[in-house]
């Protein structure tokens, strides 16, 4: 049973049109619409990590592995505040370089306090926090 839908119309300058249309083409969409409803979604999301609310990080490193006790030192981060790692991915890229994704559920500071202590620590070549949520409209 599909959701019940409402038309919007929208007066948009035709650059405008022309920069959102190719976009559309671009990353695929069936349509204008399904493209405006991820920008939405995307938009509740932001919203959700401006608040209290349990939200889910998922933090991508690529680190030295020879780097000395840097793997103790994440977990030790990983174990300091009350948020839930629910899964963890370690990826051997090459002799030197590992990649390891945290997927993480807390709040939203609380993630981003992890994210920004691991991002700081020697050894560490890259980190991003990637920010989601579920999105219940």
């Amino acid at each position: 049973m599909g959701e019940k839908l409402s038309r919007l119309s929208i007066t948009i300058p035709e650059k405008l049109l022309n920069y959102l249309d190719s976009k559309v083409v671009k990353k695929g969409y069936s349509s204008r619409s399904e493209f405006i409803r991820d920008m939405i979604r995307e938009k509740i999301i932001e919203d959700k990590w401006s608040g209290e609310e349990e939200v889910i990080g998922v933090l991508t490193v690529i680190y030295d592995h020879h780097q000395r006790e840097l793997t103790q030192k994440m977990i030790d981060i990983q174990h300091s505040k009350y948020i839930n790692v629910m899964c963890t991915t370690h990826v051997h890229l090459d002799h030197h370089n590992c990649l390891e994704t945290i997927i993480i559920r807390g709040k939203p500071a609380d993630i981003e306090s992890i994210s920004i202590k691991i991002s700081g620590l020697k050894g560490v070549k890259f980190a991003k926090l990637t920010k989601t949520s579920k999105v219940e409209i």
